[in-house]
């Protein structure tokens, strides 16, 4: 039986290697699942379900049951609805837009090829749009503590589902902070690895030359173990990049920048809390080295006011002009910009 929350990848591991049922645990898993939940756009169905099983189980004769060969067996995880899964729609959070995916995108087809399950697709931000997981018709995704709260976005769905524990780890993307924002939210870990190591191929680019799939998990040994399996280079990915061999290796201090000038907006709880962290770094023997970040205000800025707007206005122009009234409102008014740059 499953725990109130979902296990970590090492205890899904382990109950497999202690003879446990994939059929059993997904089918267990699936069924405790709801579509009335806004984290989630679509679930895996059963018969779906049953498709998936057949593949995982021709998967495990073809290394003759060496689980050691398949180290995400029966593992379940979640996609943001911007990365394509075979057997489901990819919606970007528009409807209208939805479009049938004919290939898993290369990330997710390298954790199926280590025995990892999509159990569904989550919501967020429509087209990857803004970082408060609220800008959606599929309904606002609510913070895994307290409803009163946003989640952060865009990949809501894909932060929420791990954090309120019915999947070990999710995949989302991450633009100007798309990944970092919900999971710092929700309290689970949030990883961008360096742009170019994780492939976009399949996932339907917010501003394709920036864009980076993000992993979500509940540990740092957990979304370090996938990003791991996800990884490599893919020569299909013009932003792929291969890995230095061999690989950086960083120092032993750690030397951590902060603002000189910290903008709480009078938020005192936000300013006590930031210096309470800073303060836990020192104590880990951290360097502590203020320096003025203005520079990277005016980079953010260009996000969502400059120059890179036009790539979020080309990757969605023909439908726009096909359907106008389809964006969410606030999106529209976002990418909108672009024609007067």
């Amino acid at each position: 039986m499953l725990h109130s929350t979902t296990w970590t990848i090492a205890e899904w591991q382990q109950a497999y290697r202690e003879g446990a049922s994939v059929q059993t645990l997904l089918s267990s898993l699936l069924t405790s699942l709801s579509n009335e939940d806004n984290a989630w756009i679509a679930l895996l169905d059963n018969h779906q379900l049953n498709q998936e099983l057949t593949v995982l189980e021709q998967r495990l004769a073809a290394v003759k049951g060496d689980l050691n060969k398949l180290p995400l067996y029966g593992v379940p995880f979640a996609v943001k609805d911007n990365i394509d899964v075979l057997g489901f729609n990819t919606t970007c959070a528009c409807p209208e837009f939805s479009y049938q995916a004919t290939q898993d995108a290369y990330v997710v087809g390298q954790l199926k090829a280590a025995g990892a399950v999509v159990i569904g697709k989550t919501n967020l931000d429509q087209f990857a749009t803004g970082l408060v997981g609220t800008r959606s018709p599929y309904g606002a995704v609510s913070n895994s503590f307290d409803a009163e709260f946003i989640s952060g976005g865009s990949s809501s769905g894909s932060a929420v589902v791990v954090a309120k524990g019915l999947v070990p780890f999710s995949l989302g993307t991450d633009t100007a902070g798309s990944g970092r924002v919900p999971a710092g939210f929700n309290n689970i870990v949030g990883l961008k690895p360096t742009r170019g190591y994780l492939s976009t191929r399949g996932v339907f680019p917010a501003c394709r030359s920036l864009d980076c799939v993000s992993i979500f998990a509940l540990n740092v040994e957990d979304a370090e173990y996938v990003a791991g399996l996800a990884g490599g280079f893919d020569n299909l990915d013009p932003y792929s990049r291969l890995m230095p061999v061999p690989p950086i290796k960083s120092s032993q201090s750690i030397v951590l920048g902060i603002p000189s000038h910290l903008q709480t907006f009078g938020d005192s709880q936000s300013q006590a809390a930031f210096e309470q962290a800073v303060a836990q770094w020192q104590s880990l023997g951290a360097e502590i080295i203020a320096i003025d970040f203005s520079p990277l205000h005016k980079a953010a800025e260009l996000l969502y006011e400059g120059g890179w707007l036009a790539e979020r206005y080309v990757a969605i122009e023909e439908f726009w002009q096909k359907y106008p009234h389809a964006l969410h409102p606030v999106v529209a008014a976002i990418i909108e910009r672009a024609k007067a740059l």
